[in-house]
């Protein structure tokens, strides 16, 4: 099975091609939020390195959310495009499900995603024998609150993500024995294997964009209201 998948939630702009469980290529660009002019001349150029077209794909997978709020949208349409395009199958996974994909210990992971001002983007899963169990549903919060919730799993618990790193000092005071990751970008690699695993076991999920919060110019709007 052929996979594309494309991750447009934060700066970078990601485009992978799989074959299975296997990377046949992958290109990303960190080049700021300008998905809308990068994103289909990286589609173009991994098509072109694969000797692929579109119609060789089998799954299409975008990165759903959280995180840049026009960056999702660009993300989960051109997968949307392309899918109903030519009948193609697709499917959404979470940001934070997807860095959860870059750690391969076995134990509890924590994905956070910063969102400004101590709060942050969370997911909370299991990683057992290979499998990746999401423990609670997405949500956003002060990080003091987020800390809180997990300091009632009792054990150690493994971060990932940007959230992670702004936030270190905070998770290390409350909870010391904390194990943090070297890579926390997300991954189309990593997006794509996630999609393949939800496909494979009927685990539906839309391409609809998870903001988890409201925008930016929401949240003006309604202080000024």
């Amino acid at each position: 099975m052929k996979i594309l998948s494309i991750d447009t939630s934060s700066s970078i702009c990601a485009v992978a091609v799989l074959e299975d469980e296997n990377l046949i290529k992958e290109i990303s660009l960190d080049n700021g939020l300008t998905h809308s002019e990068k994103l289909m001349p990286i589609i173009q150029e991994i098509f072109l390195k694969t000797n692929l077209h579109l119609q060789d794909i089998d799954l299409l997978v975008c990165d759903k959310g959280p995180g840049s709020f026009t960056g999702i949208r660009i993300g989960t349409s051109t997968i949307m495009a392309f899918a109903d395009s030519l009948g193609l199958n697709s499917i959404g996974v979470s940001s934070l499900e997807t860095l959860a994909y870059n750690v391969k210990k076995d134990g509890i992971i924590c994905s956070l995603i910063d969102a400004k001002n101590s709060n942050c983007y969370c997911g909370i899963f299991k990683l057992e024998n290979g499998i990746y169990t999401i423990l609670q549903d997405f949500y956003a919060d002060h990080i003091d609150n987020i800390l809180q919730i997990l300091d009632s799993y009792n054990t150690n618990i493994t971060f990932v993500g940007n959230g992670a790193i702004v936030n270190k000092n905070a998770i290390t005071y409350k909870l010391p024995n904390s194990i943090f990751v070297d890579n926390n970008n997300i991954s189309a690699y990593n997006l794509g294997l996630a999609g393949l695993y939800k496909f494979k076991n009927n685990i539906s999920s839309n391409t609809l964009p998870l903001y988890l919060r409201k925008s930016q110019a929401e949240r003006m709007l309604e202080n000024k209201e």
